[in-house]
């Protein structure tokens, strides 16, 4: 586990790609990792869906855009939240953004320690900077996401676009 964050954040630093690619090619822009079995939605959320829970947070290539995160804004258990629909914001050294849930369903537990340490999401975005788990209300919602090979894709033409 050390090892691969280790890695993530020197490729990040290096500007290299921890996403398998079948080829290397020096004009393609490289961005940040996306990690296998989890689904993503176009505004950079991705989406963990164990049993009845889904876990979701900022992408590594959002949070890379974003920079240093020095505040999350998040909402309380119990709360709903909506597929598409702003559930809180993440304030960093260079913007405030909005999170967009990419399900609906119920908020079962936020993540407490990104009120302290906000830093997590950069630092672990796909781990211990998790921010909300959700009971989904739909689940045939999470259908409608990308996979990783699908979300790689999108940044990398979304990054080629800019």
């Amino acid at each position: 586990m050390a090892l691969r964050m280790w890695a993530s954040s020197t490729a990040n630093a290096l500007r290299l790609s921890t996403a398998t690619r079948p080829h290397f090619s020096p004009l393609a822009r490289c961005f940040s990792s996306v990690l296998d079995g989890l689904k993503y939605a176009n505004s950079h959320e991705w989406v963990k869906h164990e049993g009845s829970v889904a876990t979701i947070g900022i992408t590594d290539h959002a949070q890379d855009h974003l920079g240093e995160v020095v505040f999350v804004d998040l909402p309380e258990t119990g709360a709903s939240v909506s597929k598409a629909t702003g559930f809180g914001a993440v304030e960093s050294v260079k913007a405030t953004s909005d999170i967009n849930s990419p399900i609906s369903g119920e908020i079962v537990e936020v993540n407490s320690k990104l009120s302290e340490t906000p830093g997590l999401i950069n630092s672990s975005p796909y781990e211990d900077g998790w921010m909300i788990k959700v009971k989904p209300s739909n689940p045939s919602e999470l259908e409608s996401l990308m996979g990783s090979k699908e979300y790689t894709k999108f940044c990398e033409e979304e990054d080629a676009s800019h």
